[in-house]
């Protein structure tokens, strides 16, 4: 018990002792807040004493900020001035001197304007902008003279021979004139062309096209689009048209056309090809890059611009192809035909590509039409040639039996058509399927046809039969030697020169039946008289055949009265092929000779007399083409 109450003792001291010291800790806190009490109070005197004075800072502040921004407006204000005042000496002195500074101060008068727009409430502003809009005015009139004089300056008709200087060597004219180039060669060489790249000469120096462009934007972000249009027009598209009179091009219609000579027409046409070629490879690909870089970022003006420089030119060339494919058909005409067509055909895809803009579709299908155009001419007068070889009725007559110029005509004709494969397999259709090959040889074929069939009727002018067959013979062999020496024989086949080659014999044989059977009979047996039904087989009499001696003597003299008339009459023809002539030459003496021998040597040699001595004089000498060995 005693410890417990000495615990508890303990205890209240304790508790007493901690009641003091929150006492005191109380008393203390209560004298913090009285003290911090009175702080607050006299910070918030102090603060309403000094609040006037922070207003007058602010506002002091404030009014320091208000200044700086002023003095920087009005530091931009008066550069704008200062700059006006530097621009506006430029654009007095003009473009003359330093076009690149002119330019450079046209765009400060422009920034000059829409500062000023954008500046509210400054009273001198607009005066500013009235003066410097008058200043741009001005200066896009000075803009305009200086874009026409430069172009002027630097726009020049270009010589042709800068324009044969740019084209493959072997198309350039050997002298002035481009049709005597060496570009005439064979189609398969011209065609070999079509991989050349051409390199169009720069019409204008490459240094002028920047500032060109730059007036050229100049111009059009005044709203002066139509000024520009109608100089640029004007000043370029004479100079494309001087290019092209220099060049030779002149403006042909139908009623010209009809009017010349072939030789001259012929020429003409030659040219032309030329032209075209020149024209579009070199000068209107030119001209289309000029208009490009000078209208760049201006797709509708450039494409309208440049529409307008070529139109007038590109008429003109295809004019003269209108008046000749619409002019009167003629077989020579063919031939030049074919070579227009196939210049434009070759020409076709750059004139897509050059003339591809919407201005243009009048001069791209104006290129489509002349092509069908000579497409349906060059058709049309295959058709007429072919009418006009089997209705030629031209007098010429060859009385030697000779080729007929018509023939050797129409076979220079049918072999020219064969350097125009090509060009005739896009005429007749697309050569993939070999159709156009067929074509090609049915019209070969019909053409041969209505030659035999033309050669049939001039043989019969002719009042010795065998003459006639001599004829026959001569031309249609010269037909059959002609085809099988040329590409006509891929397209014929061997049937055809085989078919042929036997009519060749076959005249051959009439010939020697006609004219050699009645002369034969003088030497048969059969019969009294010399007039008997000896067949062309050379009978040889036998020695009981019972003649008397004045008989042989008569069939002797009439031999050779006979073969003397044939001699004077065959002496003058002709069978112009060495081969064929030699052929017929034996063929004769084959048959004539054993003949004429074995009845000499039956009935006595004192009247192996003319025939022999001509024989054996004339056997060995080829080099005449007359047709009588012994003659």
């Amino acid at each position: 018990m005693a410890a417990y109450a000495v615990v508890m003792e303990n205890l209240k001291e304790r508790a007493e002792f901690m009641n003091e010291s929150m006492q005191k800790s109380q008393t203390i806190t209560d004298n913090m807040i009285s003290i911090l009490g009175s702080f607050d109070h006299r910070l918030s005197a102090l603060e309403t004493a000094m609040r006037p004075t922070q207003i007058r800072t602010h506002s002091i502040r404030k009014a320091h900020e208000n200044i700086d921004k002023t003095l920087k407006v009005a530091e931009s204000i008066l550069a704008q001035f200062d700059l006006a005042r530097q621009t506006e000496a430029k654009i007095l002195r003009g473009p003359h001197e330093d076009l690149e500074s002119y330019l450079e101060a046209v765009n400060q008068l422009r920034s000059i304007v829409k500062f000023f727009s954008s500046t509210k409430g400054l009273k001198s502003g607009i005066g500013m902008i009235n003066h410097a809009s008058s200043l741009l005015a001005k200066s896009v009139l000075k803009l305009e003279e200086e874009f026409r004089q430069l172009l002027t300056l630097y726009s020049k008709p270009v010589e042709p021979d800068r324009l044969f200087d740019c084209l493959p060597q072997s198309l350039r004219p050997s002298t002035g004139s481009p049709s005597k180039g060496d570009g005439t060669g064979t189609k398969e060489h011209q065609r070999s062309l079509e991989t050349v790249v051409y390199h169009p000469p720069a019409l204008i120096p490459p240094r002028i096209l920047p500032l060109l462009h730059e007036l050229a934007q100049q111009m059009i972000q005044a709203g002066h689009q139509q000024q520009l249009y109608t100089i640029y027009k004007e000043t370029r598209s004479t100079v494309v048209e001087q290019s092209l009179r220099k060049l030779g091009v002149e403006r042909l219609g139908k009623e010209d056309v009809q009017k010349m000579q072939w030789e001259v027409l012929e020429a003409k046409i030659g040219n032309w090809i030329h032209f075209m070629r020149i024209s579009v490879k070199l000068l209107f690909a030119a001209e289309k890059k000029v208009s490009d870089q000078i209208f760049e970022g201006q797709d509708s003006l450039r494409d309208q611009c440049f529409a307008e420089v070529t139109g007038n030119s590109v008429a003109v060339l295809l004019s003269f192809g209108e008046a000749i494919a619409k002019s009167k058909r003629s077989p020579e005409k063919l031939f030049v035909l074919l070579d227009m067509y196939e210049i434009m055909r070759e020409l076709q895809s750059e004139m897509d590509i050059i003339f591809g803009s919407q201005y243009c579709s009048e001069m791209r299908e104006a290129a489509k039409v002349l092509t069908d155009r000579l497409a349906e001419t060059a058709q049309e007068t295959f058709v007429d040639f072919e009418e006009a070889v089997e209705k030629d009725a031209t007098k010429t007559s060859v009385l030697d039996g000779t080729v007929h110029p018509l023939t050797s005509y129409v076979i220079n004709y049918v072999k020219f058509l064969f350097d125009y494969q090509s060009t005739l397999k896009q005429l007749f259709g697309d050569a993939d399927d070999g159709h156009s090959k067929d074509q090609l040889g049915v019209i070969t074929t019909r053409i041969l046809q209505a030659l035999q069939s033309n050669l049939d009727g001039k043989s019969k002018q002719y009042k010795d039969p065998a003459l006639t067959q001599l004829f026959l013979m001569n031309n249609i062999h010269y037909i059959v030697r002609s085809v099988r020496r040329s590409e006509a024989k891929d397209v014929l086949g061997d049937d055809w020169v085989q078919i042929h080659r036997r009519v060749v014999q076959q005249h051959a044989n009439q010939y020697k039946r006609i004219s050699w059977s009645k002369i034969l009979q003088t030497l048969s047996v059969q019969g009294a008289s010399p007039a008997g039904n000896a067949s062309f087989t050379g009978e040889i009499v036998s020695s009981n055949t019972g003649i008397s001696r004045s008989t042989v003597k008569d069939r002797f003299k009439t031999f050779n009265m006979l073969f003397e008339e044939i001699h004077q009459r065959q002496s003058q023809w002709t069978v112009p092929d060495s081969e064929l002539r030699e052929s017929l030459r034996l063929a004769v003496a084959e048959v004539l000779l054993p003949a004429y021998r074995s009845f000499a040597k039956r009935f006595g040699y004192a009247f192996l007399d003319l025939l022999n001595i001509t024989l054996e004089m004339n056997s060995g000498s080829p080099k005449s083409s007359k047709l009588f060995i012994w003659g």
